[in-house]
């Protein structure tokens, strides 16, 4: 497959002093610069070129794969990712502590200044195009690539055609082994993962595809945000060496990876996004805040988390795709302790959350008590929850204003870890499937109602209390 080099619009005239004689070129293939133009009209005639001297392997650079016919299903299970170690003449740790408040902008400076052409960004379609404009600010020039599923909205192809255009870039697409695709689906049908997970259809159609697009590359670029998902991304430096992924020297230590907008919230991404005219995926419009493959990602409900958009039919903790798991933290489940007395503590490792005077913290045997009334005095509402859960996380503040309304209505409001060894109590005998999972325990009625709706605003919640109390 051929190569498209990604070039960026330079921003002033000076840009271009940068590469001149006296500074180290940029190394990579074919650069082509710009001179300062109005966006609209950035694809102007090239202006110069710098050329590497030693040969680089392609963005997509890949082994010869046999022709043979691969055994039906042979290749999808994980084939080891890392050999030897290469040593790291950079403390990258040190200066991921230099760059800790440094903005977005100087970060990706740096990046791009270190690494010239072995070193690409990686876009997804979604708000993550907040990189390219980044890179575009820089004048410096970046490559861009991407991840083709073969399952991705049609929006989303629209956007990186729209994307491509707006910056004068051609976007280096990378693509799933056909015979690996063939072998999943042949073996276990086009929606396995509804069923047993969606790791394994991950591993073929974007893990593996990356590893062979980081080969070619000694660092790249990716949009994480510690805000994205608190239970796993919590701890995410601007700068790491990847724990995962080779570059092209191979071995752990090969690759670096770069996160400028690690300590950058959502809502100013955005801002950003708006203030700079930066185009944007048409599904963020249709309320999709995390866009991934069409089958595994829908519009996010007033109440969630952004990442509860992704991998829906699952736990909390398994929302990774294996593209950062290197950078996974999975808080320490709470555990509760039952007193007697329907008051529950947690261990201590994990901060929890629900606290306020209007909610009642039930134990284990507390949620029991209720279980064997058949007629109580006043309703109860009740949510299962995991400290650690982003998505539980999410929805504190809502259940907090709903429960302060509620307060003297004679409706009662409780929560409930039913995290740890609580987990299969709960699933056993409290419905839960996934957190959070909100209960009512009606007046009347020997067994809780399950709120059906992943609407978890105060107007949704409480309109469900109201028909049913």
């Amino acid at each position: 497959m051929a190569l498209s080099i990604t070039s960026a619009p330079s921003i002033s005239a000076s840009i271009s002093s940068r590469f001149d004689s006296s500074r180290d070129q940029p190394k990579g293939s074919t650069f082509v610069s710009y001179q300062p133009s109005d966006r609209s009209h950035c694809q102007s005639a090239a202006v110069s070129y710098s050329r590497r001297q030693t040969a680089v392997k392609a963005l997509n650079a890949e082994p010869r794969r046999s022709d043979s016919v691969v055994p039906l299903a042979a290749k999808t299970s994980a084939a080891p990712e890392v050999s030897e170690k290469v040593e790291v003449s950079e403390d990258f740790e040190q200066l991921a502590k230099e760059l800790e408040n440094a903005s977005p902008l100087e970060i990706m400076d740096k990046a791009l200044e270190k690494f010239g052409n072995d070193i690409a960004i990686a876009f997804s379609g979604a708000e993550d195009v907040a990189l390219i404009e980044y890179a575009r600010l820089t004048g410096r020039p970046f490559r861009v690539f991407s991840l083709d599923t073969g399952r991705l909205n049609p929006e989303t192809y629209k956007f990186f055609d729209t994307v491509e255009k707006q910056y004068g870039i051609h976007i280096e697409y990378m693509f799933p082994d056909a015979v690996e695709v063939q072998a999943l689906v042949r073996s276990k049908g086009l929606f396995s993962f509804y069923e047993d997970g969606h790791q394994e259809c991950c591993r073929v159609r974007k893990v593996r595809p990356l590893r062979r697009a980081l080969k070619g590359l000694r660092a790249w670029i990716t949009g994480q945000r510690k805000d994205q998902s608190p239970g796993t991304r919590a701890e995410i430096p601007v700068v790491q060496v990847d724990p995962v992924f080779e570059g092209m020297d191979g071995g752990v230590g090969s690759l670096v990876k770069w996160n400028p907008v690690a300590n950058v919230e959502g809502h100013d991404i955005w801002n950003f996004l708006r203030a700079m005219n930066v185009p944007v995926n048409s599904l963020h419009s249709q309320g999709y805040i995390s866009i991934g493959c069409e089958p595994c990602t829908r519009p996010v409900l007033p109440g969630q988390h952004e990442r509860e958009g992704r991998w829906w039919w699952e736990d909390a903790k398994a929302k990774e795709c294996g593209l950062h798991k290197g950078n996974i933290k999975e808080g320490n489940a709470g555990h509760v302790n039952g007193n007697g007395n329907g008051a529950a503590h947690g261990n201590g490792t994990t901060p929890d959350i629900f606290e306020a005077q209007s909610i009642v913290n039930l134990s284990r045997v507390g949620v029991e008590n209720l279980l064997k009334l058949e007629d109580r005095r006043e309703p109860w509402l009740v949510v299962l929850y995991a400290p650690w859960c982003p998505f539980c996380q999410a929805m504190e503040g809502s259940y907090v204003e709903l429960a302060e309304k509620l307060a003297g209505t004679g409706v009662k409001v409780g929560k409930f870890n039913a995290d740890g060894d609580q987990k299969s109590f709960a699933q056993n005998e409290l419905q839960l499937g996934s957190f959070p999972t909100i209960l009512l325990f009606p007046k009347h009625s020997s067994r809780p109602i399950k709120y059906p709706s992943e609407k978890r605003d105060v107007d949704s919640l409480m309109a469900f209390v109201n028909a049913l109390r």
